[in-house]
């Protein structure tokens, strides 16, 4: 079991392990799932961001086909600044975002390798949702679903080459 708060700042939240990541994450996220047509602004989720950091979150989930990949821009607006305000620094924060849609909106029809599991969309849908999030890494990279027309080997192989650029540590 972990530590019930890795800082007094945070002392009403607590905290678990992710897998046997080493990782401290905070047992409530902060997702940031929006359709293409929301209105949400940079400014109103770090406001968002600002007010569950302060409460003891720490762990803030993205993917890049939330809000045909707005959602990851606006969480990177945040991410940024926070950290040139003071609010946390990025050590602070465990940063999430999953691969499988593309960032097309749901009703754009994209081109037969802008989804899925094979190692091109893994490789270029990484880059491009930290290319969106404006940050040199995610501190988790997820498949946001199973694939079956991928063998598991190449997507396992595909994630391991994430890791091993250091685009992603988990």
């Amino acid at each position: 079991m972990a530590p019930a708060s890795p800082d007094a700042k945070s002392s009403r939240m607590t905290y678990r392990f992710l897998g046997n990541s080493g990782l401290l994450v905070s047992k409530l996220s902060l997702g940031s799932w929006m359709e293409v047509s929301d209105e949400y602004t940079a400014e109103a989720w770090y406001e968002m961001m600002k007010l569950a950091f302060e409460n003891g979150v720490n762990f803030f989930d993205n993917a890049e086909a939330y809000g045909g990949g707005l959602a990851e821009k606006n969480m990177g607006y945040a991410i940024r600044k926070g950290v040139a305000e003071g609010t946390w620094s990025r050590e602070d924060l465990v940063i999430t975002t999953k691969i499988f849609f593309g960032a097309l909106d749901f009703t754009s029809k994209a081109g037969p390798n802008a989804q899925g599991m094979s190692r091109k969309h893994i490789i270029e849908g990484t880059k491009a949702a930290l290319k969106r999030l404006d940050q040199e890494y995610v501190d988790v990279l997820l498949c946001h679903r199973p694939e079956p027309l991928t063998p598991i080997e190449e997507t396992v192989r595909a994630m391991n080459y994430v890791f091993d650029i250091n685009n992603s540590f988990v």
